[in-house]
């Protein structure tokens, strides 16, 4: 059955492109109107997002249906899991931190802990918050451990579930415990290998230095400095009312939330995209916590150096830029931060499969490639 596909565009700011556009008929909301449209129209993507702000001009835009069927359009009041990219948050707040000399990138991540936990080193070379902010620190993916293999079998319809299942309950104690279980097996700082286990350490970090709650913490940070006032991670009954719902693979029905993390740091942050925008043109001011966390870490490889969470990305044409991807099993989203164009792109999916990426990849592309960017 063909889908009902609605179209809205709420437009903050309409404005030209002039010399960087294509010619000289050519606009920002028409360009991201045809690369996103193109998208919703696949099967298996039912709704889009995306927030632009391009030299101070701000360009908002909501497509499809968030259920299907239903016509019920994302608008500015719909709250999004933003998976991974919440690490990028964190990355912020630690940045501060070593601002603040509440600590240091060098410091033994030992010397935050209540505990006594020799196993976090290799041959005398103890693991470091450096480590922990540029995934470099040797820790597995996910704790407990047994969450990892269902998490490898990812297009399997009981995936969410299952995950969601291991982690029910599975609080702060629980993760501290398992951290004891941990083996090193390289020296720190030299091998990236993705870890959301390190991020979530990095929130037990924050809170020893700041003595505060890690989401309170963070929602002080964001209405103080960004005015992200719809920016969560626990969301109460009326927020819960505004939750996208969201699709696994190419399943059909909805998929369950993702469940609390121990501290949310690495993966459980709502936000809207109002709120999203917000942080596109913070990230753009490159204030002194902003330019520190942009900083080059750990060069993985040719392609990119590990910041502060971030993917420290450079292109002959972009210049530096600074990138990041996030997904939680109904969702999927990706940020772009590229100083050299005065550019930030923040574009989400309420669908996750193993395409979802690309797609929304080759939305941003076109976008690039039409603005004159790439």
């Amino acid at each position: 059955m063909k889908k009902n596909i609605l179209f809205t565009v709420s437009l903050l700011s309409v404005f030209c492109l002039g010399q960087k556009a294509v010619n000289e008929n050519s606009n920002l909301p028409s360009v991201v109107d045809h690369a996103v449209q193109r998208m919703v129209e696949k099967p298996v993507i039912n709704a889009v997002s995306i927030g632009i702000v391009y030299q101070g001009k701000e360009y908002i835009g909501h497509y499809g249906e968030l259920e299907k069927g239903k016509s019920n359009t994302p608008d500015n009041q719909t709250l999004y899991e933003i998976g991974s990219l919440s690490k990028t948050l964190t990355g912020t707040l630690v940045a501060k931190a070593v601002l603040d000399k509440k600590l240091k990138l060098d410091d033994p991540v030992q010397k935050y802990l209540s505990e006594d936990y020799p196993n976090l080193a290799f041959n005398g070379h103890p693991l470091r918050i450096k480590d922990l902010v540029t995934h470099t620190s040797g820790l597995p993916k996910m704790l407990p451990l047994e969450v990892n293999p269902i998490l490898n079998d990812f297009t399997n319809e009981k995936t969410p579930e299952n995950v969601n299942r291991v982690l029910k309950n599975y609080k702060q104690k629980d993760f501290l415990r398992n951290l004891h279980t941990v083996k090193i097996d390289t020296i720190p700082g030299h091998q990236f290998s993705y870890s959301n286990a390190g991020i979530e350490l990095l929130g037990a970090v924050l809170e020893k230095v700041y003595h505060k709650n890690f989401e309170a913490l963070l929602k002080e940070y964001l209405t103080e400095h960004l005015q992200m006032k719809h920016t969560t991670i626990n969301l109460s009954k009326k927020e819960e009312a505004s939750l996208a719902v969201g699709y696994h693979c190419d399943y059909n029905t909805i998929t369950p939330q993702f469940t609390a993390l121990p501290w949310g740091s690495s993966g459980n942050v709502k936000t809207t995209l109002p709120d999203m925008i917000e942080y596109i043109r913070y990230q753009l001011k490159r204030n002194a916590e902003i330019t520190e966390s942009h900083q080059p870490l750990v060069k993985v490889d040719d392609s990119f150096t590990s910041g502060y969470a971030w993917r420290v990305m450079t292109d002959e044409k972009l210049g530096t830029f600074y990138k990041h991807h996030g997904g939680v099993f109904r969702a999927q989203c990706f940020i772009y931060i590229i100083p050299k164009y005065d550019l930030g792109v923040f574009i989400i999916t309420n669908q996750s499969g193993i395409n979802t990426a690309k797609d929304m990849q080759g939305v941003l592309d076109e976008i690039f490639e039409k603005t004159s960017v790439l």
